[in-house]
């Protein structure tokens, strides 16, 4: 049991540690333009990201699907980017029920791009283990709360903004995306690999 809690706090540390901000970045971007009381469809599309993410991981871990490393790494911010930019179309389709169904499929494409891009680091250290699924289970658990975690502090955050300082939702969720896309424009260019 001890490899489970070794990995489950690898999954926090892997969204909860400041030095690659890039996950916490793509939370912050999906969870932007939902309230409070919508916690349960962003915990939704965060199961969904966890799952997508837990399964790449797991496609590389058993030698099933590898991905260029360069490319993957120009992906991820692509991913917030595109989120952020998502969220201001968001305020022109909410009333659409599409909304939902299309955001769910984006999260779960890039939990799978965000998932190679921790695949290498977490190869090396399954390198180590016999067993693989329950290093894998206790990652995905902590990966999970981890994110559910960074998705509370987003979402009260927007409390405090539109209910206690009565920001326009539109206006928050325009600015609060193009920060988070402007803080990824030099994450691209770092990275893009051409």
């Amino acid at each position: 049991m001890s490899d489970f809690w070794f990995y489950l706090k690898l999954g926090l540390n892997h969204v909860l540690d400041f030095s690659g901000y890039d996950h916490m970045l793509f939370l912050c971007a999906l969870a932007i333009p939902f309230t409070i009381k919508q916690w349960k469809q962003v915990a939704l599309l965060a199961t969904l990201f966890t799952i997508a993410h837990c399964t790449s991981l797991t496609l590389s871990a058993y030698d099933i699907l590898a991905v260029d490393t360069g490319l993957i790494e120009f992906l991820i911010p692509v991913t917030i980017f595109l989120t952020a930019l998502f969220n201001k179309l968001e305020i022109k389709i909410s009333t659409l029920s599409l909304g939902i169904y299309l955001q769910s499929l984006t999260t779960t494409f890039f939990g799978l791009i965000h998932g190679f891009g921790f695949s290498n680091y977490f190869n090396m250290m399954l390198a180590q283990e016999d067993e693989k699924l329950k290093p894998l289970f206790g990652f995905a658990t902590g990966l999970e709360i981890a994110q559910i975690v960074i998705i509370l502090i987003v979402l009260l955050f927007s409390f405090c903004m539109l209910s206690i300082l009565k920001v326009r939702k539109d206006y928050y969720v325009l600015v609060a995306s193009a920060i988070i896309g402007l803080i990824t424009i030099p994450m691209m260019i770092r990275t893009f690999p051409f």
